[in-house]
């Protein structure tokens, strides 16, 4: 698999502070997303968690067609648990709460299991990396299985490989679907904002693929500055 996964080198040195520039413009990014994703846990869930007990105090005094009013409660009741889930899938998409928490390795075990990609993944003894780092690996990652559940067919699995090599976080994400020409097929949104997002701090993203032999997307991203405190 890896032998397939050709990553190209990152930016030259004398990018230095456009690259500084930027990663604080990605920092202040996340920072965005960390904040619309603690609003829509502490506000609009909850929100929606009250509407859902007042929902069921209203069918308890429900007194007229019963049936149809149990019916119709129940209903609204189920819409308004869907809506809940619809409401952390967002805060997950804006910034996964379990990457904070738990990790990378956790978060993309989520991801996969979300979009429905069997996913095998290889991260012996990764540890906890800067916030910006992790974020820049998952959001590659979660591109590449999104396309993987979009493109790649619907018996494709995936293989995720993450591994600290030479002060860099390598990551792979490689699938036995069906593939397609680089060249008449260009990355489509998700993956170009991925690369954008490893190139802000000074890595470098690379797609291989062939119609009928699979895709991988790999992806370096250089290890420096203090590690976060958690």
């Amino acid at each position: 698999m890896t032998d397939n996964c050709q990553i190209v080198a990152g930016p030259d040195a004398s990018l230095a502070e456009l690259r500084a520039a930027r990663v604080r413009q990605l920092a202040a990014a996340d920072a965005e997303r960390r904040r619309i994703e603690r609003a829509l846990h502490d506000g609009v869930q909850q929100d929606l968690i009250a509407v859902a007990v007042r929902l069921q105090l209203a069918r308890q005094l429900a007194d007229s067609d019963v049936p149809g009013a149990l019916t119709l409660l129940d209903e609204i009741r189920e819409d308004v648990r869907a809506a809940l889930e619809r409401v952390q899938a967002l805060a997950d998409a804006i910034y996964p709460s379990l990457l904070g928490a738990q990790g990378l390795p956790d978060a993309l075990r989520g991801a996969a299991s979300a979009l429905g990609v069997p996913t095998r993944l290889e991260a012996e003894a990764l540890g906890r990396l800067p916030d910006e780092i992790e974020a820049a690996a998952y959001f590659c990652c979660r591109a590449a299985l999104e396309n993987v559940a979009a493109h790649a067919g619907a018996c494709a699995r995936a293989t995720i490989r993450l591994w600290v090599d030479a002060d860099a976080l390598r990551a792979e994400v490689a699938d036995d679907g069906e593939g397609f020409d680089p060249l008449a097929h260009p990355p489509r949104s998700g993956l170009t904002s991925a690369r954008d997002r490893v190139e802000a701090l000074g890595g470098a993203l690379a797609i291989t693929s062939e119609p009928g032999h699979g895709t991988c997307v790999a992806a370096i991203v250089p290890l420096y500055g203090p590690r976060s405190e958690r």
